[in-house]
């Protein structure tokens, strides 16, 4: 297993916005090399993106060079919709940041082949030499993106069937009306995510205790989609204290005090 574990007891969000301004800044982006991320949406990224707009503000950190590819939309949605992840993005990051239009890639879950548009995905991900940096969350039940338990670790980019269990979690999003969240959505596989030259996952809360246990001290299994890491030369699972809380107390891991 060689996924690094570190548990904050501060703010996972900030912690993990600190280590995205680093490697993007180490990495000097150019427009003839920018740098290619894979952007997540959800809770934890909510406060993520909070800090890096701050970073950005105080002169610490640009996206003029960054290429960013998210890693979901829901199918046949309104991109205009609030809840949407367009929509998602747009408030909690474009709109804040130096981003350039042309470099944001969203899937299309209205695209008139699903087929032809994930497979054009993969492509420019391709001709873009890769994804520099994924930067994901993982769900009460193992998956990350939208790759449900018993998702090939070969998988890639297509149109998924949303399980009972992630519906009734997004349902928050919905005024808790189940029937209100899309049931299918296109995301980013398995195999693309760990073709990423580095990994980050943000693991926060008390509810996600469990995947992370089984994606640091279980095997490898398609039923935890997050086990896929393990086999991943430079994985991070930045976790808070409550989501590390089924760890066994004495594996050694690393703590981060602030």
């Amino acid at each position: 297993m060689k996924m690094k574990l570190i548990i904050t007891r501060g703010n996972v969000g900030r912690l993990a916005a600190a280590c995205v301004r680093d490697r993007i800044n180490k990495f000097k982006p150019s427009a003839g090399r920018p740098f290619v991320i894979a952007l997540p949406t959800g809770g934890t990224a909510v406060e993520m993106y909070k800090n890096l707009v701050a970073f950005y503000k105080a002169g610490e950190l640009s996206f003029k060079n960054v290429v960013s590819f998210n890693l979901d939309e829901y199918v046949n949605f309104d991109p205009a919709h609030p809840e949407s992840y367009h929509g998602f993005m747009r408030r909690n990051l474009f709109e804040h940041v130096d981003m350039q239009p042309q470099n944001i890639n969203i899937p299309d879950g209205n695209a008139p082949s699903a087929d032809a548009f994930c497979a054009a995905y993969e492509a420019k991900i391709k001709e873009l030499g890769g994804i520099e940096l994924f930067l994901g969350g993982v769900g009460a039940n193992g998956h990350i993106a939208f790759n449900e338990p018993g998702s090939a670790f070969d998988s890639r980019t297509r149109v998924v069937n949303l399980q009972e269990k992630t519906l009734k979690d997004n349902a928050r999003f919905f005024g808790g009306d189940i029937n209100a969240v899309p049931k299918q959505a296109i995301t980013m596989g398995v195999g693309t995510i760990l073709e990423a030259r580095h990994i980050l996952i943000m693991a926060a809360g008390a509810n996600k205790a469990r995947a992370v246990r089984a994606a640091v001290e279980g095997k490898p299994d398609t039923m935890w989609t997050i086990s896929a890491l393990q086999a991943h030369k430079d994985a991070i699972l930045l976790t808070d204290e409550e989501a590390a809380s089924l760890i066994s107390a004495d594996k050694a891991y690393e703590t981060v005090l602030s």
